[in-house]
């Protein structure tokens, strides 16, 4: 009896400890929100975060007493995009300087800060807050310790275009990523262009011409 008794409480905190975690698991805002909760490494007199979209300059988020910048035509994007892009003007000790580059996004936030930062270094290693499917690849979970980062990847730019999902802990300490595991592929998508689109081939298989049926010739002639 005692031993049915400790099965039964070993497997109640076991649940909920699956239903604890489930329930602190928090979806990450979209990219803009992201990208607003930077916090500069260095001491910054003023920065704001522009979006750029075909040719169009949106301010995102303005820190400090805007000051007087150059448009820039290039930038950064942590979800690749087509004709868009963001960046970054600041100014510290009265000199202007741009965000443009993910390099340099790295250096101006610096020291992780919070789970918005985590994210971001980990989309500069590659990684993904993919905006469309955050169920599997855009939540995040934290502890004392540590956060934990539910983050998709481009795994093939080919024929199917696939992505995979993973958890990243990443340290709150020192803002490494201490352990990846791979959750699997989450979408696998074929385009026109792929020669192996199993539509395609199906397509391909109904059009092939079948063997025409041999006409009768009719009666057959005397010699």
């Amino acid at each position: 009896m005692k031993k049915i008794t400790s099965k039964i409480i070993l497997f109640a905190f076991l649940i909920s400890g699956i239903l604890m975690y489930s329930q602190n698991k928090k979806k990450f805002a979209g990219i803009p929100g992201i990208l607003q909760r930077i916090i500069p490494n260095d001491k910054v007199d003023f920065w704001v975060l522009v979006y750029n979209s075909y040719g169009k300059d949106q301010e995102i988020k303005i820190s400090g007493t805007k000051m007087s910048y150059t448009p820039q035509f290039s930038g950064f994007d942590i979800f690749p995009e087509e004709d868009s892009f963001y960046y970054i003007a600041y100014s510290s000790a009265g000199k202007m300087d741009y965000v443009t580059d993910l390099a340099t996004l790295k250096s101006f936030i610096g020291t992780i800060d919070n789970v918005e930062e985590a994210a971001i270094a980990a989309t500069i290693e590659g990684y993904m807050v993919d905006e469309e499917f955050k169920d599997v690849a855009g939540n995040y979970y934290e502890d004392k310790s540590n956060y934990y980062l539910d983050l998709g990847k481009l795994t093939s730019t080919e024929c199917p275009y696939q992505k995979n999902h993973y958890t990243l802990t990443i340290s709150k300490t020192t803002g490494a990523i201490t352990n990846v595991k791979d959750n699997g592929t989450y979408i696998e998508l074929y385009n026109k262009k792929c020669k192996n689109n199993p539509r395609l081939l199906k397509l391909e298989k109904k059009e092939e011409p079948k063997d025409e049926p041999k006409k009768s010739t009719g009666a057959t002639q005397r010699k």
